[in-house]
């Protein structure tokens, strides 16, 4: 049997909540590629399940340095001059989601502009190899995107020296953690940048103490016990599966996201119980993910960081965007929260990322 285990004080590992709701224990059926979801507000401009009619779609399998096969969504326009050399992005997303969910429509968006483009599912998660399923591994989420560029430099459409990467929430934390050892990655950008590393460590605004940090940590330690002796897995933190009074804002921001059919989404192989919910185990692998440190050595290659004016996390996208060097830029959305840069395409800058990758990944 696999449940929840609740831990109010560790931050989730997708930057939601703080606290989590005991699963179920009757398991769901693994059967459904999408199970039902509960009601949701109308959110303008809303669109995380947007197909284009624009682009060729490929599903594509490659194998990382750990011999595990990620999979993605390739994308390609259709009015591509296949026999020329193309500029291309990969596309992150968001922690504890899968690439139906942002990746997709950021990398459809790109490629209506004319870019390959190729969204991704991080190990253990989605339809990529890993087992525990969604545990966590910041070094190996961060060598899926230096595999999507193995895989996308030996197409041959596509330029091996114009590859630009996007990570969105959490992976904007893995793409910068990559670009920082693989020179290949030419253009950096993040949405609504999630740091991993500072958000369990620290909690939003520095708000977690140390003891409290240690107490997560003395846990999960605990469970190790468990587990290596065929007991139960635990998952922590993610999103929560119920609103009530107490719920606070973030909570309900990102409920309205992964548990309605705005943004919901289950793998194959998946519950929906378990969407979005990393194992407690293997979360405090965060404590030790230092993504800004060396920041600076990704000069003189480009940097964007785009956040919300109103977003949660925007001190994430501030902090790297003060550390960083130059070439790079600090682009606020006016009148975005956090999630609203996940799939609202009214709030998105397109225009904005056009451009960036535009200007840096041309001859």
């Amino acid at each position: 049997m696999k449940h929840l285990v609740i831990l109010p004080l560790l931050i989730s590992a997708i930057g939601a909540t703080t606290a989590a709701v005991a699963l179920d224990k009757t398991r769901a059926s693994h059967q459904s590629s999408q199970a039902p979801a509960q009601k949701s507000s109308v959110v303008e401009g809303a669109d995380n399940f947007y197909k284009s009619d624009k682009v060729i779609t490929q599903k594509v399998t490659f194998k990382n340095q750990y011999n595990m096969q990620v999979v993605g969504n390739l994308f390609i326009p259709k009015t591509l001059n296949q026999t020329a050399k193309n500029p291309a992005i990969i596309v992150g997303h968001p922690m504890g989601a899968v690439k139906e969910q942002s990746a997709n429509l950021y990398a459809q968006k790109l490629a209506d502009q004319g870019f390959v483009t190729l969204s991704l599912d991080l190990s253990f998660w989605g339809e990529s190899e890993g087992r525990t399923r969604n545990a966590v591994s910041p070094d190996i989420y961060a060598e899926d995107f230096s595999a999507a560029v193995d895989f996308l430099g030996t197409r041959s459409f596509v330029d091996k020296n114009r590859i630009g990467v996007l990570g969105i929430c959490g992976s904007g934390s893995f793409v910068i953690s990559a670009a920082k050892i693989d020179p290949r990655m030419k253009a950096i950008a993040t949405v609504s940048m999630y740091d991993m590393g500072t958000a369990n460590r620290n909690g939003l605004r520095h708000s977690t103490t140390l003891e409290q940090r240690k107490k997560v940590i003395a846990e999960a330690a605990e469970q190790r016990y468990v587990e290596f002796t065929g007991g139960e897995t635990e998952y922590t933190s993610g999103t929560v599966h119920e609103l009530n009074e107490n719920s606070t804002a973030i909570e309900r921001e990102f409920y309205d996201f992964y548990r309605t059919p705005r943004g919901e989404y289950t793998s194959i192989g998946s519950s929906p119980n378990l969407t979005t919910h990393p194992t407690l185990t293997s979360n405090v692998k965060f404590m030790n993910f230092y993504p800004f440190d060396d920041i600076e050595t990704i000069s003189p290659r480009p940097m964007l960081f785009i956040t919300g004016v109103d977003a949660h996390s925007r001190e994430f996208s501030e902090d790297a965007y003060k550390r960083a060097a130059e070439p790079k830029e600090l682009y606020i959305v006016p009148g975005a929260g956090h999630v609203d840069l996940y799939d609202r395409v009214n709030l998105i800058p397109w225009d904005k990322l056009q451009s960036f990758f535009n200007q840096h990944l041309s001859r």
